[in-house]
């Protein structure tokens, strides 16, 4: 008898995990990982919020239309994790909530009011008023800076900025490089949830124009309380290999923090500032020819 596969919330699911030199493939209904000796290990893809996968990896078309049945995000990462693709498409399936976001963004009243709120958020106070975003985008940055300031003087590690080349991973320094790679693993479990919660993560509000500008909004809230410091403290032991430390160190404070769990409430609260009605479908629309079946997801899976 056929069981139909129906998503998990995001809440209750591990974060993320990195495949790397195998074939990643379809057995016997399984998720699994093949290596060139031909053994397998078996990973519970409908418990994963995000797959990825580094140089080297292949995988076939049946997994990544489990991954997507089940509402695992797939990521096809450089090296290090510098993220190059995503897709396996594991949410965004809401027109309402697209239409609603779109609204809040094009409208500037309403973006400068969930602007603010990610202001509130991130900092614990109010945004000053009568700033316009511009404005609130340069007392952020003053404040970002401060803050790399005192984590480098916290951790005892040498701070020259923040400056990396996507295109060439050895040209950073070790910081450079921890922050980029724990970067990396915020903005994959954050655009999972965005797409769990039905969103689009390319239509921004304090950030603009990248396929991935809603990700940096929410992971820019986060990202100072959960993969920073990592960052700095990987970095200070020095380590030859930082990317795989970071790693494993950010998927340790995602449990720890109940990242998954805060996530989607969070994009909700923000965009909740806007104090606007997500829009109702037009009177004269077609209603679905076929009812969708209950779905045990978020939001954006689809069932």
């Amino acid at each position: 008898m056929f069981i139909p596969l129906r998503p998990i919330p995001i809440k209750e699911r591990n974060s993320m995990i990195f495949i790397g030199m195998g074939k990643v493939d379809v057995k016997d209904g399984a998720f699994v990982v093949i290596d060139k000796t031909g053994e397998r290990m078996h990973i519970p893809i409908g418990s994963i919020v995000c797959l990825m996968l580094e140089p080297g990896t292949r995988i076939s078309h049946a997994a990544v239309k489990l991954a997507a049945q089940t509402g695992t995000l797939v990521i096809w990462v450089g090296e290090a994790g510098v993220r190059l693709y995503s897709a396996g498409q594991p949410g965004g399936a809401r027109s309402d909530k697209l239409l609603y976001q779109a609204q809040l963004a094009l409208d500037a009243d309403l973006r400068l009011k969930v602007a603010r709120k990610m202001f509130e958020l991130r900092f614990g106070e109010t945004a000053p008023q009568r700033r316009s975003i511009e404005q609130l985008r340069g007392i952020e940055g003053a404040r970002v800076r401060k803050t790399y300031n005192t984590l480098a003087q916290q951790y005892g590690v040498q701070w020259h900025g923040r400056r990396y080349d996507p295109k060439d991973w050895d040209a950073g320094d070790k910081i450079n490089q921890c922050l980029s790679a724990a970067t990396a693993c915020l903005y994959g479990v954050t655009e999972a949830a965005i797409l769990a919660a039905g969103y689009a993560p390319a239509i921004g509000f304090i950030h603009s124009g990248k396929p991935l500008s809603f990700v940096y909004d929410i992971a820019d809230i986060v990202k100072f309380e959960t993969v920073i410091p990592v960052a700095f403290a990987i970095a200070a032991k020095n380590p030859f290999k930082p990317d795989k430390d970071v790693r494993l160190a950010c998927r340790e404070v995602f449990r720890r923090s109940n990242i998954l769990k805060r996530l989607i409430p969070l994009i909700e609260e923000v965009l909740a500032a806007g104090n606007i009605a997500t829009p109702a479908p037009p009177e004269d629309a077609q209603p679905p020819a076929i009812p969708e079946p209950q779905n045990l997801g978020d939001a954006g899976h689809r069932a």
